[in-house]
């Protein structure tokens, strides 16, 4: 694939959050880590719920190229219509002022997603553990409202099950959802196998991540304080309901997520500038 030219920025394009404080921390962390490795001549961020906001940043940005990255999970109405109005796309290329814009896919839809999801689930596990006696579960939000937002999580389910590194494979891969069945409040009764690694397909450790599925599971009674201040992500397993349960934190914290990143920008140039 081409790789984008060292003169031109990248710009992160992320939800945030007024009320979360570890929303948009994963979205500065990626930025820092392109501005340090990547090819880009500057990494820039912006956010729905934070400043700079969408159309705050275009007067931050020096460059005249810009590939913009959704860093959202699903194609939806968020990355078709909220980010294109704010921003003033129109399509996948679009002169926005003095900018030359290219507007990528969301980070969550990129086949690499598929790996790290993987090398996510079997870090949280003993390496003696064997993989087809596994159940993983890759949690979603789910709403009736837009059927698309499911699409990445299916998506990746059947990537995963068809996966085998070394000759294994997890014994089952299943999508749940908070809003829609299957609901990962059933979680028991979904899977068969004595090990359970639960895997939220979520950008941020946010109120979903940290305080409803952990409740939906039955790892707490109660919701918690932010992700970085409490201890769910940190005392794996637990022993829950005659199972053994690993529970990462959402994926899109994972540092690997650079690369998916730049997978995107450089699946842009295939379809659309060679």
């Amino acid at each position: 694939m081409p790789s984008p030219p060292s003169d031109c920025a990248l710009l992160i394009l992320a939800h945030g959050s007024t009320e979360n404080p570890d929303s948009s921390q994963p979205s500065w962390e990626l930025a820092d880590a392109l501005q340090t490795s990547g090819p880009f001549s500057k990494v820039y961020c912006a956010f729905w719920k934070e400043e700079p906001s969408f159309r705050q940043v275009w007067s931050m940005i020096e460059e005249r190229e810009v590939y913009a990255v959704p860093n959202f999970i699903s194609e939806g109405y968020f990355t078709r219509q909220v980010l294109p109005r704010e921003l003033g796309l129109d399509g996948p290329t679009t002169e926005v002022g003095e900018h030359l814009v290219h507007y990528c896919d969301p980070v969550g839809i990129h086949p690499t997603m598929t790996k790290l999801l993987v090398q996510r689930a079997r870090d949280l596990l003993p390496g003696d553990l064997t993989l087809s006696e596994v159940s993983l579960i890759i949690v979603g939000h789910g709403t009736n409202l837009n059927k698309q937002s499911t699409e990445a999580i299916k998506a990746q389910v059947a990537a995963i099950s068809a996966w085998e590194e070394a000759g294994e494979s997890f014994g089952e891969v299943l999508d749940a959802y908070m809003e829609e069945a299957p609901f990962v409040a059933d979680w028991a009764t979904l899977t068969r196998f004595p090990t359970v690694v639960v895997v939220p397909f979520f950008i941020a450790d946010g109120l979903h991540s940290y305080q409803d599925i952990p409740v939906l599971l039955g790892l707490e009674t109660n919701p918690t304080a932010a992700a970085s201040q409490q201890e769910v992500f940190r005392r794996n397993p637990t022993s829950l309901q005659g199972r053994t349960v690993y529970y990462s934190s959402a994926i899109g914290t994972d540092p690997a997520m650079a690369t998916v990143i730049l997978d995107q920008v450089m699946a842009f140039n295939t379809t659309h500038l060679s």
